[in-house]
């Protein structure tokens, strides 16, 4: 897939849920302030921090996408890993102003002030919510998935996480309808446990990202399939993956006769170079090759020779 598709269908998720985030924040908001709910306010302000993040996901894919040019010379891939921490760290600072005015209401409450309870409004707000945050998950992680971007994963995530925490928000308007006052600003509390937790899990995947991760043992065998599969090959020496960004760098050292010219054993280098970054694995940018000829010094023996 190429650049330009790629950042096009990245963005094109990123409005999905910059406009799906913005009419739930409207809705919250105005919900939870006429139908008398703390926890929906809180899940309006987590809903506006994640059309923040839509945003700050379309212009880090975008940095990402660009081609690689002197000064980085193995692209900006990693830019979208830089966007994810952004994500993490806008959510983290929303779950601490929700946990504070959680905090703050249930304080209130223990105190003696009388709290007036949520209204069916509110309920019914919060039921939407988790509908159509559930949606846009099952939407943005198959994205994900596809297009194998950590951004729209952290997003994907971040969905999930609000479409859970909405439910939390659902038990303590109930409850508080029923008259118990201090379960709506503790479901608050909740959503801002929720919003750390789906922080700290984005947060993670885009650090192993950032320091050369390996890839995916499946990602690897299948590369070491395709390349003893090469004609020439006698065996691999040496299989190292790094994870840069959502693209993976592969380094090898194959093995071949030892009696074969230069030419022939170049060829042969580059017919792995080809199937490694051509026919395995679409999230392969680029394939090192170091031949080392085949010996009877080596401690390794080759796949014919374990065959026989």
């Amino acid at each position: 897939m190429s650049e330009n598709k790629y950042v096009k269908q990245v963005n094109r998720v990123s409005a999905v849920t910059l406009a799906g985030n913005a009419v739930l924040a409207m809705g919250k908001f105005l919900g939870g302030a006429l139908a008398h709910s703390v926890a929906l306010v809180s899940d309006a302000a987590q809903s506006l921090g994640d059309c923040f993040s839509a945003g700050v996901v379309m212009v880090g894919v975008h940095i990402a996408g660009r081609k690689s040019d002197k000064d980085h010379p193995y692209g900006h891939e990693r830019m979208e890993c830089i966007a994810a921490l952004i994500l993490a760290a806008v959510f983290t600072a929303t779950a601490i102003v929700i946990a504070l005015q959680a905090v703050g209401s249930i304080v209130a409450i223990a105190d003696g002030q009388e709290v007036e309870p949520p209204t069916l409004a509110a309920l019914l707000t919060a039921v939407a919510s988790i509908l159509i945050k559930g949606g846009l998950y099952i939407y943005t992680e198959r994205r994900a998935k596809a297009l194998r971007s950590s951004a729209l994963h952290g997003m994907a995530v971040d969905h999930l996480s609000d479409s859970l925490s909405s439910v939390g928000a659902l038990i303590g308007i109930a409850g508080a309808m029923c008259g118990v006052s201090v379960l709506d600003p503790i479901a608050s509390l909740f959503i801002s446990v929720m919003i750390v937790r789906t922080a700290w899990g984005i947060c993670r995947l885009a650090v192993d990202q950032l320091v050369d991760k390996a890839a995916p043992p499946a990602l690897e065998k299948q590369i070491e399939d395709a390349v003893l599969s090469t004609e020439g090959v006698e065996r691999i020496d040496v299989l190292r993956t790094r994870q840069y960004g959502n693209k993976v760098f592969v380094d090898l050292e194959i093995a071949v006769r030892a009696d074969l010219s230069l030419i022939d054993a170049h060829r042969i280098a580059e017919r792995v170079h080809a199937r490694v970054e051509h026919e395995t694995d679409e999230s392969i940018k680029h394939c090192m090759v170091h031949v080392n000829p085949l010996t009877g010094e080596d401690n390794h023996e080759s796949p014919q020779q374990e065959m026989e």
